[in-house]
């Protein structure tokens, strides 16, 4: 582990009050960022909000620019959004007319789900094997014999920290004529994301790339954009505006997009491939510091690429009341995630850790301590 990064990500962060490893929820967000932000904010209060939003325009196109180098799109049109699901919402109501066949992982993420149906996506599942990765192969015949009208991929999900193949799907789909949207609320900041090939992306702020609450990214490609229908405002209104403004108009919060194309920078100038490293190596210690703890069992392959780790219990313990009891009695963060995240695929609910590249080889220990005292207290 990279010493000298985990100073730096600390340094640059407020002194945390207790033990975070919930950064697949919320990250710790930078000074920097939250300057940025509340600068900002005061800029409105002199200038006006609007006038203080066209002087924010290059940090928001540097913001932009840095999401597309990051999903390996750099001709993508970026559109903020306040999240992923308003993200996937956008896009799916933007769809073009026709039929609305989807073809997704048997973990898809419960709210996608719903989003896919209320805009009238029939799903179908794609194969997996045992662990729940995409058998590339399998899926490669389904697709090619039966073609869905828009393939959906989740390379990391929200109740497990599996990591899809990516770039082997974004292949196929290419070589197929298949659109494939990845959302990459779990995974753009945390795997590699730069596979190309996909037609649109889309992401949160709060996660790995540790921005504002409240901001998420849409990037989709020129060709798909011209293909996109907006609600709102219609043709006959929008006058000049491009498809991608036509999707971004609307109130927004200037300021935590723009604490977000800090953060986005800052995760750049650290280094997104020595970031990448260090959290597949602090969920590789994870695992192997939680193998043994009674009462759990660890649901990923311990050299999985990936700093979430989930655990699964085995004699009846209730993950939110654990959730809960870290942090009332040691200050330790988690996520208790319930069926609803996967609800195709979870049959319980499970506890998730997800350190970032600050968390140290003691924190672990503190945490494996901590869950074997909480699983005895509740």
């Amino acid at each position: 582990m990279t010493a000298s990064l985990a100073a730096a990500w600390r340094a640059a962060r407020p002194q945390v009050a207790g033990l975070h490893l919930d950064s697949a929820a919320c990250s710790r967000q930078s000074i920097a960022a939250q300057e940025a932000a509340a600068r900002h904010a005061r800029h409105e209060a002199e200038v006006g909000g609007y006038v203080a939003a066209e002087a924010a325009t290059p940090a928001l196109d540097a913001g932009r620019a840095a999401v597309a180098a990051l999903a390996g799109m750099p001709d993508a049109e970026v559109v903020f959004t306040t999240g992923s699901q308003h993200a996937l919402e956008l896009l799916l109501s933007s769809w073009p007319s026709g039929e609305r066949t989807l073809a997704c992982l048997p973990g898809e993420y419960g709210p996608n789900l719903a989003r896919m149906a209320a805009h009238g996506f029939t799903h179908r599942t794609l194969p997996t094997d045992s662990r729940g990765r995409v058998a590339v192969d399998e899926a490669a015949a389904a697709l090619k014999a039966d073609p869905p009208d828009l393939v959906h991929l989740t390379p990391v999900a929200s109740h497990r920290g599996l990591v899809q193949p990516l770039a082997e799907i974004a292949t196929l789909c290419a070589e197929l004529g298949l659109p494939l949207v990845v959302d990459a609320a779990q995974a753009l900041g945390q795997v590699d994301c730069a596979a190309g090939g996909f037609d649109a992306i889309y992401a949160s702020s709060r996660k790995w790339l540790a921005g504002p609450r409240g901001v998420g990214v849409l990037a989709v490609r020129p060709s798909l954009v011209q293909r996109l229908q907006p609600r709102l405002p219609p043709p006959e209104w929008a006058g000049s505006l491009s498809v991608a403004e036509r999707l971004e108009l609307g109130e927004a919060n200037i300021a935590a997009r723009v604490g977000f194309s800090v953060a986005v920078g800052e995760y750049i100038a650290a280094g997104p491939a020595a970031i990448r490293a260090q959290l597949a190596e602090l969920g590789r210690r994870s695992r192997t510091v939680l193998a043994d703890v009674p009462g759990w069992r660890v649901v990923e392959p311990v050299d999985e690429p990936s700093a979430i780790t989930t655990l699964a219990p085995t004699d009846g313990a209730d993950p939110r009341k654990v959730r809960d009891w870290l942090i009332a009695e040691r200050r330790i963060v988690t996520t208790s995630a319930g069926i609803e995240r996967a609800p195709l695929e979870l049959t319980g609910p499970v506890l998730r850790i997800s350190p970032h590249v600050d968390t140290t080889a003691e924190d672990l220990t503190v945490f494996a301590a901590a869950l074997a005292d909480a699983t005895d207290a509740v």
